[in-house]
C-alpha cells in the first residue's frame, strides 16, 4: 500500500490503528493502552464521543476483558465499535423517519 490513493474507509482504519499505536508506543509499549496512554488519546482524540461515559475508569474496566489494567488491539477495537453504533443508529432513524 505504499503509493496507492486510500478509499475513505481504509484512510479511516489507517487513522484508528495510527491512534492506537502512536498512544501505545508513547508508553513504551507496541502492543497495548496503560490506563494513562488510555486516558491521554481519550481526552485529545475522542473529547466529544466520550464525555457522556461515566468515568474513564469504568469505561478503561469495561473495555479491559482480560483484566490486565491494559487495552490490547481487540479491547481498543471494541471501543471503537462502541463509539460507532451510536452514530449508525443515528443513520438509521434518519433513513426511516424519511
Amino acid at each position: 500500500m505504499a503509493a496507492e490513493t486510500l478509499t475513505q474507509l481504509e484512510a479511516a482504519l489507517r487513522t484508528s490503528i495510527n491512534m492506537f499505536n502512536i498512544y501505545a508506543v508513547q508508553e513504551e509499549s507496541a502492543v497495548s493502552l496503560s490506563f494513562n496512554a488510555f486516558k491521554k488519546m481519550v481526552t485529545q482524540q475522542l473529547p466529544h464521543f466520550l464525555k457522556d461515559v461515566g468515568t474513564l475508569d469504568e469505561k478503561m474496566k469495561s473495555l479491559d476483558v482480560n483484566q490486565d489494567s491494559e487495552l490490547n488491539f481487540n479491547e481498543y477495537w471494541r471501543l471503537i465499535g462502541e463509539l460507532a453504533k451510536p452514530m449508525w443508529e443515528e443513520k438509521v432513524l434518519a433513513f426511516l423517519k424519511k
